[in-house]
């Protein structure tokens, strides 16, 4: 049934129709946060029917009992679609989309910090003369840079209802929803035609702007002095080199105390374990298999949290879009823009999010070039990998007094997957037909201090994903590689432990063969099979192995692998998850957004290749210089 025709559902316990409302405007200003204060765990996520853009729908109910059906529409700078994100929307609140009821309340979302760019989209939506009204997102923000809105006389100018939100805060929704809930949806009165005209609407914002915020000269003042520093060709590039630089030295610097604290715990808990129960299967799945398994992995949570508190204040400050800016040349010599930045920094996460967000690139040809470089930035994922390799064979010593060498080599791999992502996209930019550049347009927010509750909601919420992540996909997969390293059980008189006569030593040495020339030992080949699901999965893994082959149990991995592997080992280990095939759920999504298997094949086929040369190449040099 076409939804857009269907009548407004009715609320059935108190007879009144249901209100349909739809959250609109610019992104990064605050709305699916609000979405999500509004509706909490009543809202679920699905794909519009025949394309790949997300239908987040919620549901509360109003303080009179009314039920209020909340959707959540993509953020979009204007009508003038120029990418599926903004076509959605447009077609959405202009009541022309096939599986959407018109809207009775369109509530458009704008950063109260910078009016200035999200107005004219406010604008534009109100030609429409549907019924609306404004929320005033991150108020407390702008109150703390001495922003003051007149809101009755922006109400008044608007024609339409203003409301002051803070999506962020526990209530910070109230006013939104009581206004809601106590007026009647209306038509705006039409605005003048020739608004439609993008000076126009500049204009009128600017007017707007000058009638009803006040914005304290000292706070544009210091933007404009900030950037003239971080923005410089020059001066602005070292600045961004010198910050990523200090990010990866403090994932080492700050993380090995709080590493070594969890390890330890983790160790001396499975110790007890084992000294409890009495011998058997029970005992090594949990000794050998959860505890050895997980533990190892479990212990790297301070880096990741460490390397996200980093991101998370980069991007609170405004200082995001900036770098976006001054990479946008870099990036268009690879055939790229700098919008495919975020995209880009997002996998820096995971690579599914930030494939996800390249749906916000208008340019389809650029869009599928940022999808199949993404898996190339160093996700959190592999971070447990390098962790591991650099603690085990890179000295912990100080460069020039001040710098630690494990940060440097850190450092390197990253450096390593960015030039190699925009080597391959240089790559695809020669071999399609069309080489044309696109201009980089984007508003630069103003610079905030970024708050501290913000930021420690932000790294709950990447710590919580990844402490699931660890009891969900990477507990199911070291039990299932603790039974095959356990079963069938050795043959009598066996002479070796029991892991080798299991199915995954089977499937370590057959996979050997074709791995040896790399340096990796039939071990590491068990490892890379379940670190298709998950690349972390690669540690436990070998944990997991190395305790069922009674070895490092006591010592802990790092020092097992310390002993039994050369550093052209590690070396190339390193330089395979460089660019090592992305897990399983990646290339879903892959497959989901750009609707193609080739899209697929491509991307896995060639990232295998390059992993295998890389690998390859850094052995037999490493093993040649007696590494």
């Amino acid at each position: 049934m076409n939804a857009a025709a269907a009548p407004l559902r009715m609320d059935a316990s108190h007879g009144r129709a249901q209100l349909q409302v739809a959250l609109v405007g610019n992104p990064n200003c605050g709305k699916t946060a609000l979405f999500n204060l509004l509706t909490g765990t009543r809202q679920k996520v699905a794909n519009y029917a025949g394309v790949t853009i997300e239908r987040k729908e919620g549901h509360y109910t109003a303080p009179s009992g009314r039920s209020v059906r909340v959707l959540d529409l993509p953020g979009a700078y204007s009508l003038a679609a120029t990418s599926p994100d903004e076509a959605i929307t447009r077609d959405v609140v202009m009541g022309q989309h096939m599986q959407e009821a018109v809207p009775d309340l369109i509530v458009c979302v704008a950063d109260a910090t910078n009016l200035r760019l999200h107005l004219r989209f406010v604008l534009e939506i109100a030609q429409l003369g549907r019924p609306m009204l404004l929320a005033l997102n991150m108020m407390d923000a702008a109150r703390r840079r001495g922003i003051r809105i007149d809101t009755a006389s922006l109400s008044q100018m608007l024609g339409m209802p203003v409301v002051e939100t803070v999506a962020v805060r526990h209530g910070g929704a109230n006013a939104l929803i009581e206004r809601m809930d106590s007026t009647q949806p209306s038509p705006l009165a039409p605005r003048p035609s020739s608004l439609a005209a993008l000076p126009d609407l500049h204009a009128e914002v600017r007017a707007i702007l000058a009638a009803t915020v006040s914005i304290p000269r000292r706070t544009a003042a210091v933007d404009d002095a900030i950037d003239r520093i971080v923005l410089h060709p020059v001066f602005g590039l070292a600045i961004l080199a010198v910050v990523m630089f200090l990010i990866f030295q403090a994932v080492f610097s700050w993380a090995t105390p709080l590493h070594d604290g969890i390890a330890d715990g983790i160790q001396a808990a499975g110790n007890w374990i084992g000294d409890t129960l009495p011998a058997g299967a029970l005992r090594s799945l949990l000794v050998d298999g959860v505890f050895a398994g997980l533990g190892t992995v479990l212990a790297f949570l301070p880096q990741i949290l460490i390397l996200f508190l980093f991101i998370l204040c980069l991007e609170e400050s405004g200082y995001l879009p900036r770098a976006a800016f001054l990479l946008d040349r870099m990036m268009l010599s690879a055939g790229l823009t700098g919008r495919s930045f975020i995209p880009l920094l997002s996998s820096f996460a995971c690579a599914i999010p930030g494939i996800m967000a390249t749906r916000s690139i208008p340019d389809p040809r650029d869009r599928l070039t940022t999808i199949l470089i993404a898996p190339l930035m160093t996700c959190s994922a592999r971070l447990p990998v390098y962790a591991l390799l650099i603690a085990a064979f890179i000295p912990q010593r100080t460069v020039l007094g001040v710098f630690n060498l494990q940060g440097i080599v850190l450092f390197t791999l990253y450096v390593a997957g960015i030039v190699s992502a925009l080597a391959v996209a240089w790559v695809i930019k020669r071999l399609r037909r069309d080489q044309s550049e696109h201009a980089l347009m984007m508003e630069l927010p103003s610079y905030r201090m970024p708050h501290p509750r913000d930021i420690a909601i932000g790294l709950y919420e990447r710590g919580m994903i990844f402490v699931k992540r660890v009891g969900g996909v990477i507990l199911a997969l070291t039990v299932l590689l603790w039974f095959l390293s356990s079963f069938p059980a050795p043959p009598a008189g066996a002479s070796e432990p029991a892991i080798h006569y299991s199915l995954a030593g089977m499937i370590g040495r057959a996979l050997h063969a074709i791995f040896s020339p790399l340096g990796f030992n039939w071990q590491i080949c068990i490892a890379l099979v379940p670190g298709l699901a998950a690349r972390e999965v690669a540690v436990s893994s070998l944990a997991t192995v190395y305790a069922l082959a009674g070895e490092g149990a006591d010592s802990g991995l790092q020092a097992v692998v310390a002993s039994q592997w050369s550093l052209a080992t590690a070396l190339s280990l390193l330089a395979w998850y460089v660019f090592a095939p992305m897990c399983i759920s990646t290339l879903a999504t892959v497959k989901r957004e750009t609707g193609s298997m080739r899209n697929v094949v491509v991307l896995a086929g060639y990232l295998f290749g390059l992993a295998y040369i890389a690998s390859l190449a850094t052995y037999q040099i490493a093993k040649a210089i007696g590494a």
